[in-house]
């Protein structure tokens, strides 16, 4: 039990310091960075199929896992989206 609460403590921390810094960014770096978290989301799905093959408790891992892909493909999506837009900005007219 005090792993658990430990370890939701840092998560319950890293969402406090995850906010304060995005919502610190101009909106100039924002798109360049939205792009950069595609590295940090492929370290996700990686983890969660780490964490799927665990054998203590399979059906909770695979619950966590299943979460986990789910919403570093949301991430990737959605970055590979802002980048395609940005990119969008700086081809000339035709």
């Amino acid at each position: 039990m005090e792993l658990f609460v430990g370890a939701l403590t840092v998560f319950v921390l890293a969402i406090f310091v995850g906010f304060e810094v995005i919502t610190k960014i101009p909106p100039t770096l924002h798109t360049p960075l939205m792009s950069a978290s595609n590295a940090i989301s492929g370290i996700t799905l990686i983890g969660a199929l780490l964490i799927a093959g665990q054998i203590e408790n399979p059906e909770l891992s695979r619950t966590i896992a299943v979460v986990g892909v789910a919403f570093a493909t949301i991430n990737v999506v959605g970055g590979f989206l802002v980048t395609h837009r940005m990119l969008a900005m700086f081809k000339k007219k035709k």
